[in-house]
């Protein structure tokens, strides 16, 4: 029976939906690079925060430092229906806020060992994401819940070979936690709002990076940083809500897990001091997702994976211009822009991908409390272009989409050297 295959495995399609970098990429370390639309991440030494974007910038500081940060993200992701293939008003599938907002937290600490050695430790995420529909939605066999949350926990040592040159290496420990569910949406055979499938794991792994920061001059830098691929596979527990009749758990739970391997990331920067006043920084970064090229789930019980899925991502850029600008003793403004490359092809968009090319418009400030301590504030508007598509779900019903994804993100951050 068609359907009840589609109801077995529609859930297990893990990934994506709207976070606010390119796919399910963060681009949120940090709030000092916030203001720049993290224009120079890889050569700017801002703060702690550079274990997040290159550590070779920690041998910049001859102090220990502490930097902790908090980003607020507030949504605007929505979809308008278009079209239907079973006699529904497209109307039905119009939603306004299918991704919640959200708080994502930073914290990081460096010290310098001697002369030549720094040492960093820093907490962060670099990928995550959250969408959700209600029970009842009429394509619910392709809405329902996602939701995917990583942390990142990477110790990173730096040496600094000579007055131009640093380098540095680090260790990274990711904690992923994933959740799928899905409904049965309209059909002929049950409610709406059945939980056709559920599914929720987590899994550990861990990767490295490599830093290089070459000084020019005192007013003149560049930078170079490389995250590592890091292989996950989710396990936890899969259950449906479906009649044993046709071959449904009744919520009876089973072991079920999910292969993905999170990208590597590389970025290249430049930071450039123009006079006392003036700064200039830009950055370029690389994201890996051409690893991501299909995905498959198991279920106890199955020989074969129950769910393929082709994805055929793309690696993708994102480039950045940003500036500083110091008023007087106390503050610092910044500024910034961004153009952030999707690397989701037009036949693979689906409402669990309603992804699309970005722009990024940002600014902020740098507030010096007193010789140890400071506040960083930054903001930034993300405008998303409008895409439309049409997904079939595995019954053969045809959905036709209108999806739009815009964002707002608040940032504040303290930084105390000692």
């Amino acid at each position: 029976m068609q359907f009840k295959k589609t109801l077995l495995v529609a859930s297990l399609a893990l990934l994506s939906t709207e976070s606010f970098a390119a796919a399910f990429q963060l681009a949120e370390q940090n709030v000092s690079g916030l203001g720049r639309a993290y224009a120079g991440e890889a050569a700017v030494a801002d703060d702690a925060s550079v274990v997040a974007r290159n550590p070779a910038l920690m041998s910049q500081f001859d102090k220990a430092q502490l930097s902790i940060a908090a980003m607020y993200v507030k949504p605007d992701v929505s979809l308008e229906g278009e079209s239907t293939s079973n006699g529904l008003d497209a109307d039905v599938l119009d939603d306004s806020s299918i991704a919640p907002n959200a708080v994502i937290p930073a914290g990081y600490f460096t010290m310098p060992l001697n002369d030549q050695v720094s040492l960093g430790f820093g907490v962060f995420s670099n990928f995550g994401l959250s969408t959700e529909f209600a029970d009842d939605y009429a394509a619910g066999q392709i809405a329902g819940e996602t939701e995917i949350v990583t942390i990142n926990s990477n110790v990173s040592v730096a040496y600094q070979l000579d007055e131009s040159w640093t380098v540095a290496l680090g260790v990274n420990y990711i904690y992923a936690d994933a959740k799928v569910k899905r409904t049965a949406g309209t059909n002929p055979y049950f409610p709406a709002s059945l939980e056709a499938t559920h599914l929720e794991g987590d899994d550990t792994g861990f990767g490295w990076n490599l830093g290089v920061a070459y000084s020019l001059d005192e007013n003149n830098r560049l930078g170079f940083h490389y995250r590592s691929e890091t292989d996950l596979t989710f396990d936890g527990e899969y259950r449906n809500s479906l009649p044993a009749a046709i071959g449904g758990l009744e919520g009876r739970e089973l072991p079920g897990s999910l292969e993905l391997t999170l990208p590597a990331i590389a970025e290249f920067s430049g930071s450039h001091q123009l006079n006392k006043e003036y700064g200039l920084h830009y950055s370029v970064l690389w994201t890996g997702w051409s690893s991501f090229d299909k995905l498959e789930a198991y279920v106890e019980g199955f020989e074969q994976p129950v769910f393929a899925k082709q994805e055929d991502f793309s690696d993708s850029i994102r480039v950045a211009i940003g500036g500083d600008y110091q008023l007087n003793e106390q503050w610092k403004l910044r500024a910034g822009l961004a153009f952030d490359e999707s690397p989701v092809s037009q036949q693979h968009l689906s409402i669990s991908i309603p992804d699309t090319d970005r722009f990024w418009f940002s600014f902020g400030a740098e507030w010096q409390l007193d010789e140890a301590s400071s506040v960083d504030l930054g903001a930034s508007i993300i405008r998303g272009k409008k895409q439309s598509f049409v997904e079939t779900d595995e019954s053969g019903q045809q959905w036709g989409f209108e999806s739009e994804g815009n964002a707002y993100l608040f940032g504040a951050q303290y930084n105390y050297s000692f």
